[in-house]
């Protein structure tokens, strides 16, 4: 998985528009059913902790500003052995990337920002 850029109305995913949040699976995209951060519950992680392979980590873009995700919602992944990183969606989009290419099981839950962009590739950026 890669994500060429994103925009307020979604992203590109290997090459593929794909509109509104969404989830990135190590093998497949699936739109994500939330609004905001505050739609962000227990709930909306469960596909993470059904994967096989286990996802080791999951990043999560909460639009243009990092925000705070409930308590609850953090322990329940952490309880299950995957760990969070939360970020505004732009870096969350470039972290995403960088453990991909790092070989890490990695998935992604991703809220679109008010206004995107391309994203460097990591050939680019490591010249």
């Amino acid at each position: 998985m890669y994500i060429d850029s994103y925009s307020s109305r979604g992203f590109m995913v290997n090459g593929n528009r794909v509109l509104g949040p969404c989830a990135l699976l190590p093998q497949s995209v699936v739109q994500w059913n939330v609004g905001s951060h505050w739609d962000i519950t227990e709930e909306s992680f469960s596909l993470f902790w059904l994967l096989e392979p286990r996802i080791e980590i999951v990043v999560v873009g909460t639009g243009d500003r990092t925000e705070r995700l409930q308590p609850q919602v953090l322990q329940a992944l952490r309880q299950r052995g995957i760990a969070v990183e939360v970020q505004d969606t732009p870096n969350a989009c470039a972290t995403f990337n960088f453990l991909c290419h790092e070989g890490r099981v990695t998935g992604a839950a991703l809220i679109p920002p008010p206004r995107g962009t391309a994203l460097p590739s990591l050939e680019r950026a490591a010249e």
